[in-house]
C-alpha cells in the first residue's frame, strides 16, 4: 500500500503510525478513510476574481522584479497559453508560462488579469 501525501500541506514525507497517517512537516494526522474522499479541486482566480484555466491568456498588472536579472517584467505584458500548477507552499506561485525575453517563469495569480 502506498502512503498518500499529507492532505493539509501535500508533503510526501508522511508515514503510517498504527491506524493513522502522520505528517512530520505540519503535524497533521488523518485516517486512511480520509484519503478515499474526493479531493477538492483548487480554483485559481486572477486579481479581478475571474477564474483562470490552462491555456488562457493573461496580462501582468504591475512591474515584477525578476530574481537574478537587472530587468523586470513590465506592467501590461501579455502572456499566452499559461499552465496552472499546484501553488508552491513557500512562494505561492501558481502559474507557469513562457515570457518573451525571460523564458519560462512562475507567477502569482494575484499579479495578473485574464484577457
Amino acid at each position: 500500500m502506498s502512503i498518500p501525501n499529507c492532505p493539509a500541506c501535500q508533503s510526501e514525507y508522511a508515514y503510517e503510525d498504527r491506524n493513522m497517517f502522520v505528517c512530520p512537516e505540519c503535524g497533521n494526522e488523518w485516517t486512511g478513510e480520509a484519503t478515499d474522499s474526493v479531493e477538492e479541486e483548487v480554483v485559481i482566480k486572477d486579481s479581478n476574481g475571474n477564474v483562470i484555466v490552462d491555456g488562457d491568456s493573461i496580462s501582468v498588472i504591475k512591474d515584477l522584479k525578476v530574481k537574478g536579472s537587472s530587468s523586470a517584467i513590465k506592467k501590461g505584458t501579455n502572456v499566452k497559453n499559461i499552465r496552472l500548477i499546484d501553488p508552491d507552499m513557500n512562494t505561492g506561485h501558481d502559474i507557469e508560462c513562457k515570457i518573451d525575453g525571460f523564458g519560462v517563469m512562475k507567477l502569482k495569480s494575484e499579479f495578473v488579469k485574464k484577457i
